[in-house]
């Protein structure tokens, strides 16, 4: 029969053991966790950054486009002449919806509600950066349910 001191030393032995394995598991877990968190962290970082970039970048083509409109880039002229030709299309037919307004032919119509698109680069960080939020927002209370 084994030895009642012999019992105690195996069960000890083998707490110690089961203890030591615990607090290899939990740190493993602990540095994982703080891993996975900078990991989340700099992901974070990186959107906000390259959303930076996107509206920097959006302010430097309307800046661009407004001070070379007339003259562009033999590179962007292609995209400068679209513009000036979609800014044209709107004035041509906001000025139709004025004599529409004008000659009386849309009394009984009520206006259509349509968000503004900016006319200039200056309006448009603004939006973006509201619709940015509204998204972010969405998407957090998403993630709670």
């Amino acid at each position: 029969m084994p030895n009642y001191d012999e019992l105690k030393k195996k069960a000890k032995d083998a707490l110690e053991t089961i203890a030591d394995v615990s607090v290899e598991a939990y740190k493993l877990a602990e540095e994982k966790a703080k891993v996975f968190a900078r990991r989340a962290k700099l992901n974070a970082e990186i959107t906000r950054e390259k959303s930076v970039i996107r509206r920097l970048k959006y302010d430097i083509g309307g800046a661009y486009y407004d001070l070379h409109k007339d003259d562009p880039d033999e590179a962007l002229k292609e995209s400068c002449d679209s513009i000036t030709a979609s800014l044209d299309s709107i004035a041509a037919k906001r000025a139709e919806l004025e004599d529409l307004k004008r000659n009386g032919l849309c009394e009984d119509e009520p206006e259509a509600e349509f968000e503004p698109v900016p006319d200039s680069a200056e309006e448009a960080p603004e939006e973006a950066q509201e619709a940015e939020e509204e998204v972010e927002e969405e998407a957090e209370e998403e993630k709670e349910e």
